[in-house]
């Protein structure tokens, strides 16, 4: 298919139905980070709330380790039949693993089907979110205008703000019409069913996706073994990137998927004040992301990475440090909206920079591949590591050590990348 992608409102509407798959994956995995504890009853029961709690965010976990393995296989295909019709086998998968896990009944019922099966659930929806996000973020960046690329690809993630914005809204209106007990039988499940009802919708709008011009007139298709031969001889480009990365997905699951938990469980607020400083959260995001790769476009990727990298650095761990101490609706919000400035800024940039980075032939395969790898070993573990590093430390603002972590290797990697790729790379990158 050789048809292009026109100007104007033809191109916000192919910015739609690219992001829309986007939005069903955050707000899948949000609502699995937002309802562990409930999740972690039905399917997780243990002697203790902890290892109940542990169980069911390695699950959740466990769905990112497949990333690596679907960013692989299924970036390559994308990188060989086109955008339009690797996106809609990524959609595919994503919705199967999505109505499995709706329709398990609990462990009273069907014994360790029900654990397993919401195994095999997440491990389908990370497997096909390996190349999900990146062939969503390549999309953009070949269909975005001349020295618009970092402002187009921010989208990508923006349309994940959106879900966490819906999610986080039915939560909060769940949780103002159903008594607790109603919500941690059943009624958790009510917006999986939503994310269900929506997928005819969205497989709609990918079918009608236009290929972009620039893999169109690719003239060169490169097969899945030449992708794998690509990708082995640029790993050290793979690996700086996934460092590169690092600071994204261990922010984004922290201020978002980890958030409502952390403010149940560790800062003992209500139910509505952890969800609604996360709806909040998510506005701010959706406004700080295009803003980010806006200004990575006029002032260029590198000295918008950087400085983030270092406010992550040297501010994460105070900022949690005095939420724990003064524990409130008011400063829960405060902190969150600074590491979402900080989040969204770094991300703004780094996405684009990331498309740029990466070999032509192998785009998706390896932004996809960066990309899932930081989530797996960073970003996806978030909610477990931190729920480990604050029952073994005793220190409830432990959770900033782990994101400023991530913050140190992102800065190292940053620095590495673009001293190593000076003067080789497109302007926007300096």
């Amino acid at each position: 298919m050789t048809a292009s992608i026109p100007r104007g409102r033809s191109r916000a509407g192919a910015i739609f139905r690219v992001t829309s798959g986007n939005f069903l994956e955050q707000f899948d995995f949000f609502l699995f980070g937002f309802y562990a504890t409930q999740i972690a009853a039905v399917f997780f029961p243990a002697s203790s709330e902890f290892a109940s709690l542990m169980m069911t965010f390695a699950v959740f976990g466990a769905g990112f380790l497949m990333r690596p393995l679907g960013a692989v296989v299924l970036g390559a295909y994308i990188d060989d039949v086109g955008r339009r019709k690797g996106l809609i086998v990524t959609l595919s998968i994503m919705a199967s693993g999505t109505i499995l896990i709706v329709l398990v009944p609990g462990y009273e019922t069907i014994g360790l089907f029900a654990p397993a099966l919401v195994l095999i659930g997440r491990l389908l929806q990370g497997f096909s979110a390996g190349a999900e996000l990146g062939g969503v973020s390549v999309y953009l960046s070949e269909i975005a205008t001349p020295g618009n690329k970092g402002f187009f690809t921010s989208w990508q993630s923006g349309s994940q703000q959106v879900a966490i914005v819906v999610a986080a809204a039915l939560g909060y209106g769940l949780n103002q019409w159903m008594a607790p007990d109603a919500i941690a039988a059943w009624g958790w499940r009510i917006p999986f069913f939503v994310g269900c009802m929506i997928v005819p919708f969205i497989f709609f709008l990918r079918r009608n996706l236009e290929e972009s011009e620039e893999f169109a007139a690719r003239k060169h298709r490169p097969s899945m073994a030449e992708v794998f031969r690509t990708l082995a001889q640029n790993w050290v480009t793979v690996i700086a990137s996934m460092l590169m990365v690092a600071l994204t997905t261990t922010a984004f699951y922290l201020i978002t998927v980890y958030a409502p938990t952390f403010g149940k469980t560790v800062l003992h607020l209500s139910t509505s004040d952890a969800l609604l400083v996360t709806l909040l959260v998510g506005v701010s995001n959706f406004f700080w992301l295009p803003i980010g790769g806006a200004l990575s476009d006029r002032i260029g990727r590198r000295p918008v990475l950087i400085a983030m990298a270092l406010l992550a650095l040297a501010t994460t761990y105070p900022a949690l440090s005095y939420l724990v101490q003064a524990p409130s609706f008011l400063n829960m919000l405060l902190v969150l909206l600074w590491l979402s400035l900080i989040y969204g800024l770094y991300n703004g940039a780094m996405i684009p920079a990331l498309t740029e980075i990466m070999p032509v032939e192998v785009r998706v395969a390896g932004f996809s591949l960066a990309y899932s790898l930081a989530t797996a070993v960073f970003g996806g573990f978030t909610p477990a590591m931190s729920t480990l590093l604050i029952q073994y430390s005793g220190d409830k603002a432990a959770p900033g050590y782990w994101m400023s972590f991530a913050a140190l290797v992102a800065l190292c990697a940053t620095l590495y990348l673009y001293r190593r790729a000076s003067g080789r790379l497109h302007p926007a990158l300096s």
